[in-house]
């Protein structure tokens, strides 16, 4: 999706907006997160478990380089 073009960036707003509603929860922990501030040195982990039933996990350490992705995507989604 090239969000450089505005209808590629409503249509991605439009869907987070959808996945905000469909997922309330979701939503407050990144805001909670953001309020906290993920730094340097900061771990971030996920898990995701299939439907049926597989594991997949993996975790980083957010490094000085990491900075600029985090900063962006708080502005992308509105401050979180």
């Amino acid at each position: 999706m090239n969000l450089q073009n505005p209808a590629a960036l409503l249509q991605m707003m439009n869907l987070w907006n959808r996945f905000e509603r469909n997922h309330p929860k979701f939503p407050l922990f990144l805001k909670a997160v953001a309020q906290k501030g993920i730094k340097e040195g900061s771990i971030i982990e996920i898990r995701v478990t299939t439907a049926d039933g597989e594991n997949f996990d993996s975790n980083l350490k957010v490094s000085a380089e990491d900075m600029e992705l985090v900063e962006q995507m708080k502005n992308l989604f509105g401050g979180l």
